[in-house]
C-alpha cells in the first residue's frame, strides 16, 4: 500500500478518533465517519475531537463526514471503532457504502453480549462474503491517550490470512506505533476483550488496598482464566503470553487511565454500577463482556471463577470484599489445569 491510499474510521470513539490521527499523520487521507451531521459539522469547526480528545489537533488531511459514501468512496481500509453492543448495528447501517474490497479492521474490544460472539464473527454475519477474506482485527496495550500524545506502544494485527495482516500491518505501522502481524483471531479478540473483565477486579484490589501480592496473583489467574476460555474455542495458548494477553491485561490492569480499572475501584468504594457508569464518557466494555463470556464459557464447559464472581458483584449485589473472600476459598488445584 502507497502513502496515499484513503482509510475510513467508522466511530468518533477516543480509539477511533486516535488512529483516524496517527494515520493522518502518515499523510494518509483519512475520514471519520461521525453519527450525525451536527457531530460532523461541530467536530470540522473545531478540529479536534474536544470530548474525548481536548487539545490534540486534527492533522491537515483528515476531515469528518456524516455521509456514509462520501467517506468511504475509495477506502482501502475501513476501521470499525465502535463499542461492541453497537458494532453489529453499525455494520448493517454502513456496509452497503462500502466499496470494492477494502481491508475491514475491527478495533473493538469486547464480544456481543446477547450472542457472545467476537467481532470478526458478527461481521462475517453482516458484511458480503467478497469482504470475508479481509477482515482483520487489532489488539494489544493501547492506551488511547499515551498512542495520540506519541509515546512508543506496540500493537498486534490478525486475520485468517497472513498476506491481508501484513497489508494492514504496512498501513498501521509508524515510528512510535509498533505493529506485529498474528493469523490467531480467535486469540487476539479473546485477549483484548477478557482482560476487561480481569481489569475489573484488579481495580477492586486496588480499591480495597490489598497490596501488589494480591493484585499480581489475580493478575495471573486471570490470565489463566483467559487462556483457558480462549483455548477452549480455538485459541493458541501461546497467543495470550503475547501483546494482546499479558501485554494488554499488564496495561489495563495497572494503567490510571483503564476505564475498567476505575470502575472496580469505585465498585469497591460503594457506589453502584448504574451511578458510576453514568459518570463516564466512555465506555467500560468489561461490565458486558462479562455476561457474554459466562455464556461463552457454559457453551464450551470452561470454569470461569473470577469471570462468575465479578458478575455477581455487577448484577447481583455480591460485595466486592466478599467475592475475593470466596475466590480464596475455592479448592486448591494445580496451576495450569485446563490448559497444558
Amino acid at each position: 500500500m502507497s502513502k496515499l491510499d484513503k482509510v475510513t474510521v467508522i466511530g468518533t470513539t477516543t480509539w477511533g478518533t486516535t488512529l483516524g490521527i496517527i494515520l493522518a499523520r502518515k499523510s494518509h487521507p483519512v475520514a471519520i465517519l461521525a453519527r450525525t451531521a451536527e457531530e460532523s459539522s461541530e467536530l470540522e469547526a473545531e478540529r479536534q475531537n474536544s470530548r474525548f480528545l481536548p487539545g490534540i489537533e486534527f492533522p491537515e488531511s483528515l476531515r469528518v463526514s456524516h455521509d456514509p459514501q462520501k467517506a468511504l468512496r475509495g477506502a482501502k481500509m475501513v476501521i470499525l471503532a465502535v463499542p461492541s453492543r453497537s458494532f453489529r448495528d453499525n455494520v448493517r447501517r454502513y456496509q452497503r457504502a462500502i466499496e470494492g474490497e477494502p481491508i475491514v479492521l475491527s478495533v473493538a474490544k469486547g464480544l456481543e453480549m446477547d450472542t457472545g460472539k467476537r467481532m470478526s464473527q458478527v461481521l462475517e454475519d453482516e458484511l458480503p462474503p467478497r469482504l470475508h477474506p479481509k477482515i482483520c482485527v487489532l489488539s494489544g496495550p493501547n492506551l488511547a491517550l499515551e498512542i495520540v500524545e506519541g509515546k512508543p506502544a506496540s500493537t498486534v494485527v490478525a486475520s485468517k490470512e497472513h498476506r491481508v495482516a501484513a497489508e494492514a500491518q504496512e498501513i498501521l505501522m509508524s515510528p512510535y506505533f509498533r505493529v506485529y502481524t498474528n493469523t490467531d483471531t480467535i486469540g487476539v479478540e479473546l485477549g483484548g476483550a477478557l482482560k476487561h473483565i480481569i481489569a475489573l477486579g484488579a481495580g477492586i484490589c486496588d480499591g480495597l488496598g490489598y497490596g501488589d501480592n494480591g493484585k499480581a496473583a489475580f493478575i495471573t489467574r486471570g490470565l489463566a482464566e483467559i487462556t483457558r476460555l480462549g483455548v477452549a474455542a480455538g485459541a493458541s495458548p501461546i497467543t495470550f503470553a503475547g501483546l494482546a494477553g499479558v501485554g494488554d491485561l499488564v496495561a489495563t490492569c495497572a494503567s490510571r487511565l483503564s476505564r475498567n480499572h476505575f470502575v472496580g475501584e469505585q465498585l469497591a468504594a460503594g457506589r453502584p454500577l448504574k451511578d458510576i457508569l453514568a459518570s463516564m464518557k466512555n465506555v467500560a466494555e468489561g461490565v458486558y463482556t462479562t455476561v457474554a463470556a459466562l455464556k461463552m464459557a457454559e457453551e464450551l464447559g470452561v470454569e470461569m471463577p473470577i469471570a462468575r464472581a465479578t458478575y455477581q458483584v455487577l448484577f447481583e449485589g455480591l460485595y466486592p470484599r466478599q467475592a475475593v473472600a470466596e475466590l480464596m476459598a475455592r479448592p486448591p488445584r494445580a496451576e495450569w489445569e485446563g490448559i497444558g
